[in-house]
Order: structure tokens, then sequence, then C-alpha cells
């Protein structure tokens, strides 16, 4: 395993030690989580795959967070959020919604200089968005599915 990998092991070594078991249980999972793709990829994981996968057990557990305060369970909601603030620590930092808009201008007139100065539009919103995310990847950054489609499809909306 990457870097997460090593973070975590460390990790999981002082909240054994400090006995905070739902803090322990958490930070198993992930290493489980990562270990699992490692073993069915049968080599070690890269740093961008492992950011894959604790997007995916982030987003995992937002949709628990949601379902489990409309079927009132406050509790259950609760250990989820903190389950999403102790995985999110494993995480690059996240992109605000200035940086994001400003990436998505920035691939909007790169598009629109390649189609030799036509503005893309809302019909080519798939591709945007492709093009969009690869930016953010390559930046280093990580940010929000959501919130990078409401301001892609913002821009094109201008045309």
């Amino acid at each position: 395993m990457a870097a997460i990998g090593d973070k975590l092991g460390k990790d999981i070594v002082e909240a054994m030690k400090a006995r905070r078991q739902d803090h322990l249980t958490a930070l198993r999972m992930v290493k489980s989580a990562l270990r699992s793709k490692e073993i069915d990829k049968r080599e070690p994981l890269t740093d961008g795959e492992e950011q894959a996968i604790l997007t995916t057990l982030l987003k995992q557990r937002r949709e628990s967070v949601e379902q489990f305060t409309k079927g009132g369970r406050p509790e259950l909601a609760a250990k989820e959020q903190a389950e999403i603030a102790w995985i999110e620590g494993y995480m690059p930092q996240a992109a605000g919604e200035d940086e994001l808009r400003s990436l998505v201008v920035a691939v909007v007139q790169q598009i629109a200089a390649e189609n030799g100065g036509t503005r893309p539009g809302p019909k080519e919103m798939g591709a945007m968005m492709k093009a969009t995310q690869q930016k953010i990847a390559a930046s280093g950054l990580r940010a929000d599915g959501k919130l990078v489609s409401e301001l892609v499809k913002a821009e094109l909306a201008k045309g």
C-alpha cells in the first residue's frame, strides 16, 4: 500500500493505544477495503486508486447519513458522520468552490480554443465533465462531483 496505507497503519496503532474503539473500527474498515482491492488487483495500489476507494467509502457514508436522518435514527447518522470525518483525514485537500469555478472556466476556454473558438454548449456536458475531472485530478485536488457538475452546467448555460 502507498502513503495512505502507511499513515493508516500508524493511526490504527494510535487508536488501539488510546482505546478509541469507534475510531479503531472505522480505520480497520478502511484498511480492509484497501487490502481487499489490493488482493483483487494482485499488486500494490497507486495513490490514485487508494483515493478512489476512499472516495467510494465517503460516498457510501454520506448516503447512509441521509438515510438514517430520514429514518429518524440520529445516533446512527452521527456515527456515520464521525466516520466521514476520519476518512476525510486521509484524502487530499478538497478544492474550494472558487478554485473549482476557475478550473471549469479554464476547461471551457481550452475546449473552445480547440474547436476554433466555438464555445461548448449544454450538449457537451459529458465531455466537459470528463475534461474537468481530469484537470482536477492533474492538479492534485479532490472535489465533490455534484458541485463540479453544477459549476459545469452553469458555465455551459452561459453559452
